[in-house]
This record gives C-alpha cells, structure tokens and sequence, in this order.
C-alpha cells in the first residue's frame, strides 16, 4: 500500500488485520535493526519460522527505508513467509519501482489518497431533504478546497499547524536524509513555485533560474515529489483533430491543504478568500486525481489545449469514452460554456461536459452533447 505520509496506511491496515483476529508481526522499516535484518531474505525467512506461528502475517512499515524493500518481498513470499506479507510506503523511489520489477505476479498494489469529498459526505447519506443535503456537502467540500483531506489536519482544530509540520517532516527529514538532498533551499523554493503556480504549464527553464540550479536538478526534484506523492502531473490531451499544444505538462499538489501550507497562505474560510478561482481549480484536480487508478492504462486525468490558447481544464479517459470538465469559481446565472469548451465539444464530441462552479444547477447541451452545470458537491458522487 503506498500514499503520501499520513494519509492512515498502516492505521487501516491495523484495522482490516484487527477484522480477521489475527495480530501481525508489525516491523518498523526506519529502525536500523530492521534494515540490516532485512539484507538477508534467506535468513529473515528463517527468524520468521522460529518467532512466529504459521499463518502470522507480516507486516513491514515505511518499507520507503530499505533498500531493497521490493527484493526482501519477494525473498519472504518465495522463501515460504509464515503468513501474507503486508508493505506501507510512501516513497516509489525507494519502493515502488523495484517493487514492480520484482513481484510481478505475487503482489496487489493499491493507493491511498487523502480523504475524498465522497468519503467525507459519507455521513451525510442518511435520509433526508435533498436540498438541504446538498447544502451541506457543498459546505464540506468548500472546507475541503482549503484545508485538504489529511486526516490530521480535517480533525484538528488548527489545521495549518498540522499541515506545516507536515510540510517540514517531508522537506527537513525525507528529503534531507531519506533522499540526500544537498541543496534544500532550492527545493523549498521548488516546492513554493509549484505551489504558485498550480496549474499552469511547467517552465523548466524558469523555475530554474529562479532557484537557481539546473533544469536537470528541477527535473530530478519534481520527479521525487511525484513519487512520494505531493504533486502530480498531467499530459495534455492529443487527439489530432486541432492544433493542439503537446510536451509540456501541468502540475498539481495532491492536497490542496498543503499547497496552501506550502505557499504560507492564511487557511482563511472560502467566503473570504480572494484565490478562489486557483483554489477550486487545484481541489477539483485533486479529487479527479483520486478517481484514476495508476495500473488502468484505460483510465488518465488530461487536460487540452491548443497552439492558439483555447483550452479545457481537465479531460477524463476511460477507454474511449471522454469527460470534458471545466472549472468556475463564480456562480454562474446562465449556461454559457467557454470558447475553448466549444472547440473541444466541437473536436471530440465527449460523453458529456461537465462545468463545476458555485452557483445552481443547469443543463443544456452543445450539438446534442449534455453539458450539466453542478456545484462542488457534484464531486461527491458518480461523474459519468
């Protein structure tokens, strides 16, 4: 299981083991005695068989540390583990890609992401009035678009305390001693650009002239922030049937809580924010984010955009079928599309188009294809 720090892996985890009433043998990867036990698979077999009873399962936390978590792995499964073996991590960089090269066929990789607006409008699904359920959800989902879905942060009662001692853990102890970086003022003032600048198109050469390092080192840091999972990136969207832009992509933070952490922005209520548009921009990529699985080739989160400047916010693939979504701040009185929506519709002639903002419900459509106008909430539910 793999996702950013704090998201609840090993707390679920705990509780779906505590269901089936046997108690694992948990392992903490961080623990040095833990690390040199593990550079022997064949001999870690051997402790397993003499410590634990048959059946135990196995459980190796912030497996991140080791470093050949994926190698140790397959050593216990093939070694013959007394139980199922369970592994958290939230680095890819130290897990997930010798993970994948070497347990092709023995393992079940699944994500967890920060809490969603569908599991936090959960509670609500009891009956009643519609309208006023709505109401509420769109409440929690504007609370959401500030503060973001880490666990810690959604209880808590100063949320941007949390989120900033969260932002120095990732910046101060992974990537200073989990992943050797040298110069950290340039990767905070990485972080903070990217923060900035959430959705816009990726400038390279910019950002590093403005961190002053090598477009080279910019690269290698935004890869290490995609693997641990705080930022991700889109693609833009090619079909061939406009003067489309392509190459350089756009990039979000996974949790827009933390985006605000990052840039030292005041987590401020919705109504009173004068970054609305951006913010709802950057929730919206985030919770579509969540709902692409990273092994379905099938499924991609895309955005489009063509040579002269026309553009769509987000473009959802699923098989052959398309989404097309933009994103309002504003509450809009009318159903009036975007010229770039148009063109898109035009090209593509997607499923349907869906344009989040602020205001009431609407329906039209363009040339027969729907175009539905729903508010934040809408993301809590079915899309298609």
């Amino acid at each position: 299981m793999v996702g950013a720090r704090q998201v609840g892996k090993t707390s679920w985890l705990w509780s779906e083991l505590a269901r089936s009433g046997v108690a694992p043998l948990s392992l903490d990867c961080a623990e040095p005695v833990v690390q040199q036990w593990s550079r022997s698979p064949g001999l870690a077999v051997t402790d397993l068989e003499e410590i634990v009873e048959p059946g135990t399962p196995i459980l190796l936390d912030e497996a991140q540390h080791l470093d050949e978590a994926g190698l140790l792995v397959k050593g216990l499964i093939d070694g013959g583990a007394p139980g199922p073996v369970y592994v958290t991590g939230s680095s890819s960089f130290h897990l997930l890609a010798r993970t994948r090269e070497s347990l092709a066929g023995r393992a079940v990789r699944l994500e967890m992401h920060p809490f969603s607006l569908a599991e936090l409008a959960d509670e609500l699904a009891a009956p009643g009035p519609p309208a006023l359920r709505r109401a509420r959800i769109r409440e929690i989902a504007l609370r959401h678009a500030v503060i973001g879905g880490y666990p810690t942060a959604w209880l808590a009662d100063e949320p941007d305390l949390v989120l900033d001692e969260l932002l120095n853990a990732f910046v101060l102890r992974d990537a200073s001693d989990l992943f050797r970086i040298d110069d950290l003022g340039a990767f905070r003032r990485l972080i903070h650009l990217v923060a900035s600048q959430a959705g816009d198109i990726v400038n390279l050469t910019e950002w590093a002239s403005l961190c002053e390092v090598s477009r080279r080192t910019i690269g290698r840091y935004l890869d290490l922030l995609e693997e641990t999972h705080v930022l991700f990136t889109l693609r833009p969207f090619t079909g061939g049937r406009r003067a489309e832009a392509t190459g350089r992509p756009k990039v979000y933070f996974r949790d827009p809580g933390l985006r605000l952490a990052a840039l030292g922005a005041p987590f401020t209520a919705w109504a009173e924010r004068p970054d609305q548009g951006r913010l709802l921009e950057s929730w919206v990529a985030a919770e579509l984010r969540k709902r692409v699985h990273p092994l379905r080739p099938s499924e991609e989160l895309l955005f489009w955009r063509t040579r002269s400047g026309a553009e769509v916010d987000f473009v959802l693939r699923n098989g052959d079928e398309l989404l097309a979504i933009e994103v309002k701040a504003t509450a809009l009185r009318r159903p009036t599309i975007s010229r770039g929506a148009r063109s898109f519709v035009d090209a593509y002639r997607p499923a349907q188009l869906l344009v989040v903002h602020t205001g009431q419900d609407m329906d039209t459509d363009v040339d027969g294809v729907p175009v539905r106008f729903r508010g934040p909430e809408a993301l809590a539910g079915q899309l298609y």
